[in-house]
């Protein structure tokens, strides 16, 4: 066999569907000999592609094929080797073995660590990681693109570069000589250096024994130099050929050279900018490095049947010409900037942009046979179409997968280091027990409702971290958790018994091997072995096996604060697909999987900036001047990359792109590529008009229900609750959540982890004070110790302590002042939180008085603690804060533990600042003679009885319905507002059911 004079290279445009019109050129032209169609060879660029051709093939042979071999070039970025079909016992190789990818990583950080530790700058372990994986790549850059490690150190650009790029430059250099030395003891090669020898081995080979089948490189669009020679040694093979995919052929000769890249300019001393961001500039590149000139290029024979019409590229090459040529869009006739077939959707937000596209697809699969392709970059755009899929029991072949730390093992793997490493917060932790894989199997019922009841117990401010700070829980002094606590605490020393082994290696000395060692044995036993199960299981399970086989290569040192956020720079970088594709005419592409996909229905999503194109990532290792002297392709080429891809995506017969108005952050900006086709075709871009009603159409129900303010009548014996002092105020404001809370017996629940509240801060003020009364008779000193006490508990969280430790000594020092003060003017304290009852009003009312003093002209002073500001005198006035008169009234009208007698005094003693004091600390009284709405002191108890009467005879002893929300202003706590349906009807102008249009 001999070379060709001419290179045979053809090119299959965007509309011509790649996969259906190469495999229907090569049965054309070489099935006529089943025997040569099957010992053909075809190059493709990755395994999505590869499986594209074959169902082509297998669409297109109607009495059955034996089919080319198919190998896979391998695309960098993919991580995807050449895989063996090359040497098939044509070529005899020589390289040297590629290094695994997880030992290049795991070395470099090593490298990295260690010397930022020599250079006095240590590194945290996850940092190193980071740092090595851009290092990789980067590193991967300079192999791919022929840029040989000396040519890094000639450069001499470090007296125009900051300092920090400077520093950045010198520690590349000497990490990368570092690795070199390494990589040559060990007898190994990076990846891309391997592959590099493979494509110019395999070209030796070809030119001096060429292979007797033919070869054919189709749909590969690197420009890697390599990868250039390889492709331009089968285009002159007598029986290869190359075949490439969206080569624009009607572009102008004088705009195709406008791309670049460009010589430098002597007079100027530089080159000019290369149009790096055009969709057509890495196909150039590459055309230029196989030496071979775009007009030696034929259009390859036969078209596939889910192409769009041949205008539809004219159109987009003039959409995307460079920028100085923008202007001829004025010119243009109308023919040449048609995009009849493609339509835009521009959603309100993604949550709407998802349904939408899901209801596009499903819409789509009413016509038989017909395929859908959905495609974008934005991964949790492409979870969202998914799950709304999954409506009509529709699972798409998600063919880019999800990664390993958003799948369910993942997540409770990191779950499960987050708790261990971060002291096992209530909220994280929690989240952990309650994972469906948790004890999964027959105990997992058992398993939940012990966890419920210590969802219960952990309610509330933060404990101290640790163990040791949740065993606290158990052993605390509060009566109304005693036998929860008392039941729960044996299932609770099992569980502590399951973590306290990994809590402390985490804690230790952080010995690697060991650390790997009890994370695998603690998720084993926490999921009963669940955790491996199933295809992301056993990808996890495979990758701690590799860790603890690497143990050696771990991280030098590592904090266990960062130990999750390690495991999560793994797995959140590690796709699992499912192992059986999904449904056969639905798909959802990442950008690299599209390539050389084939649908009926196409529909681009996520068309905004930073999502498609996606935000360029700079390079923390080389300043952008040294990667320009380097001869580095410039970051920005990815957008020229992601235009390509939008180009070939847009071959399709039919087309819809869509966008989001809004994204979680903000509003959004629409892609430059967008924009550029609206600009180009203005009213010809046509918007899809039925794609959003459908998706309000599809939530909205036939009929508006009208929702009432709620007005429940409970029954004359429902209605004879125990009625507490506290409970009145809500009763008159907010008679609904007097129903709630003491009809329908639903307490509110602190929130787990949260802040102290001021129900909380409260309680432990009033225990201290309590304690300080009864246990050392108001001694001043007594206080301070009690208080400091109280803040040095391990029980107590040490973010609370600091916060609050300095506003609760200087509320209590002044409490202590305060009476000692008094006690100078005759007054003296009689008790402290003393339970008082009377039957007032034909019912039995309840209290309990923080406390209660012997005021100087002999009556009882009727003291209440806040720790906030007191409630106004007009509260008090207009009878929606009635506790000081009622508790007064229990005082006149019954006992306090035998004490009663005249209240002739009513103060709240408030523990915050007043006004623009800089002090904590004062009394308020609502007989203060200052204010406009104050009560006469022989008045408050009449008052207060009176309005109590009142709601006594409406809500108690009558049958008045208990309205939500009553008097809103007075009723601010929101315990009960969504089971009251609060926003269906607060402050909303409701339509009529039947009323409106719904159409």
């Amino acid at each position: 066999m001999t070379r060709r004079s001419a290179p045979e290279v053809y090119n299959i445009a965007a509309h011509g569907g790649f996969a259906d019109a190469l495999a229907q050129g090569l049965i054309d032209r070489f099935a006529k000999n089943p025997l040569e169609l099957a010992r053909g060879l075809i190059i493709l660029p990755n395994n999505r592609a590869r499986r594209a051709v074959h169902d082509a093939f297998v669409r297109l042979s109607e009495n059955g094929l034996l089919l080319p071999q198919m190998a896979v070039i391998g695309d960098l970025e993919l991580d995807e080797s050449i895989g063996v079909a090359l040497d098939r016992g044509e070529l005899a190789l020589d390289i040297p073995p590629a290094i695994d990818p997880l030992d290049r990583l795991l070395t470099i950080a090593r490298l990295i660590e260690r010397e930022s530790v020599a250079m006095g700058s240590p590194i945290l372990a996850k940092e190193a990681l980071r740092l090595a994986r851009e290092f990789a790549r980067t590193l991967d850059q300079l192999t791919v693109e022929e840029i040989a490690l000396k040519q890094l150190f000639d450069i001499e650009v470090e007296p125009e570069l900051s300092g920090h790029w400077q520093k950045s430059l010198s520690f590349f250099r000497l990490i990368a000589e570092k690795w070199q030395e390494q990589l040559n003891n060990m007898g190994l090669v990076d990846e891309a250096a391997r592959r590099n020898a493979l494509f110019d081995q395999s070209v030796k080979s070809w030119n001096t024994n060429p292979p007797r089948h033919f070869v054919v490189a189709a749909g590969i669009t690197t420009s890697a130099p390599a990868i250039a020679r390889f492709l331009r040694a089968i285009a002159f093979l007598e029986n290869g050929m190359v075949v490439l995919p969206d080569l624009d052929m009607v572009m102008a000769d004088d705009e195709w050279e406008m791309l670049g890249p460009f010589e430098q300019d002597e007079a100027i001393g530089r080159a000019e900018r290369a149009q790096e961001t055009h969709p057509q500039y890495h196909m150039k590149l590459l055309l230029e490095r196989m030496s071979i000139a775009r007009g030696e290029i034929s259009r390859w024979p036969r078209t596939g049947p889910s192409g769009a019409a041949a205008k539809r590229s004219r159109a987009l090459s003039n959409a995307f010409t460079i920028p100085k040529l923008t202007s001829r869009w004025q010119s243009l006739e109308t023919n040449e900037r048609s995009l009849a077939g493609v339509q835009l959707v521009e959603a309100r937000n993604s949550a709407e942009e998802a349904q939408v596209v899901a209801l596009l697809a499903r819409e789509a699969l009413e016509t038989p046979e017909r395929r859908v392709a959905i495609v974008t970059p934005d991964r949790a755009l492409a979870g969202r179409i998914s799950a709304h899929l999954e409506r009509w029991t529709i699972t798409a072949d998600d063919t880019a997968g999800q990664p390993l730390s958003k799948k369910p093992e993942g997540v409770v793997f990191l779950a499960l280091l987050s708790a261990v490493t971060d002291g096992f917060p209530p909220a994280e932790f929690l989240a952990l027990l309650k994972h469906p894989l948790v004890m999964a199997g027959e105990e997992r019922l058992e398993w939940l409702a012990a966890v419920r009841k210590l969802d219960l117990l952990m309610r509330g401010p933060r404990p101290a971290p640790g163990l040791s700070g949740l065993d606290s829980l158990f052993h605390g002094e509060n009566h109304r958790t005693k036998a929860l606590r008392d039941e729960l605490n044996p299932w609770w020393q099992n569980t502590r018994n399951i973590f306290e082994s990994a809590a402390e290696a985490l804690s230790g000395a952080m010995d690697w091997p060991t650390i790997l060692a009890e994370i695998r044995a603690l998720a084993d036993r926490l999921t009963n072995g669940q955790l491996w199960a199933g295809p992301a299981g056993r990808q996890l399970a495979d990758f701690l096996s590799d860790m603890e086989e690497r143990a050696a290569l771990g991280p030098r040192k590592i904090q266990p604060s960062e130990i999750a956020s390690y495991f999560e720079t793994f797995l959140s970088d590690m796709p699992v697909r499912p192992p059986y594709a999904g449904h056969p005419r639905i798909a959802l592409y990442g950008l690299l999987e599209a390539r050389l996909q084939q649908a009926e229905l196409v529909i681009c999503c996520g068309l905004n900036e930073g999502s498609w194109p996606q935000a360029i990532t700079p390079d923390p290792w080389l300043a952008p001047m040294v990667r320009k002297s380097l001869g580095l392709p410039a970051q920005e080429r990815q957008i020229g990359l992601s235009a390509h891809d939008l180009v070939g995506a847009m071959g399709a017969q039919n087309v819809i792109l869509t966008r989001a108005e809004r994204d979680g952050s903000g509003p959004a900006i629409a892609s430059r590529f967008l924009l550029r086709l609206k600009a180009m075709c203005g009213d010809n871009l046509k918007e899809h008009l039925s794609a959003q009603h459908l998706a309000k159409e599809i939530d909205q129900p036939d009929i508006l229900i009208r929702i009432e303010q709620p007005a429940p009548e409970p029954s004359a014996e429902q209605r004879l609750v125990k009625l507490s002092v506290t409970n009145v105020d809500r009763l008159i404001a907010d008679p609904y959540a007097f129903y709630a809370l003491k009809i329908m017996g639903l307490g509110s629940l602190d929130m787990i982890d949260a802040e102290p509240s001021p129900a909380w801060r409260g309680s432990i003020i009033h225990d201290i004070l309590d304690r300080w009364a009864k246990e050392d008779d108001y001694d001043p000193d007594a206080l301070k110790r009690r208080a400091l006490e109280f803040l040095n508990e391990r029980s107590s969280h040490p973010l609370m302590r600091t916060l609050w430790a300095p506003r609760l000594m200087e509320g209590l020092l002044w409490v202590a002042e305060t009476v000692v003060q008094q006690g100078e003017n005759q007054r003296l304290p009689l008790k402290s939180e003393q339970k008082g009852a009377a039957h007032i009003a034909g019912i039995d009312l309840f209290g309990v008085a923080d406390r209660i003093d012997r005021m100087p002209d002999g009556g009882l002073g009727i003291i209440d603690y806040k720790t906030g500001g007191p409630p106004s005198n007009k509260a008090v006035k207009e009878g929606f804060s009635l506790q000081l008169g009622l508790l007064g009234a229990i005082a006149e009208r019954g006992d306090f533990g035998g004490l009663s007698g005249n209240a002739s005094g009513f103060e709240y003693w408030s523990l915050a600042k007043q006004g623009g004091k800089d002090s904590f600390g004062y009394i308020a009284t609502p007989t203060n003679p200052r204010s406009p709405d104050r009560i006469e002191t022989d008045q408050v108890v009449n008052h207060a009885v009176a309005a109590f009467t009142d709601a006594v005879n409406n809500y108690i002893l009558g049958n008045e319905p208990m309205i939500a929300k009553l008097h809103p202003e007075y009723a601010p706590y929101g315990d009960y507002d969504q089971l009251m349906r609060l926003e269906e009807w607060y402050g909303r102008s409701v339509i009529a059911a039947g009323e409106g249009d719904h159409g």
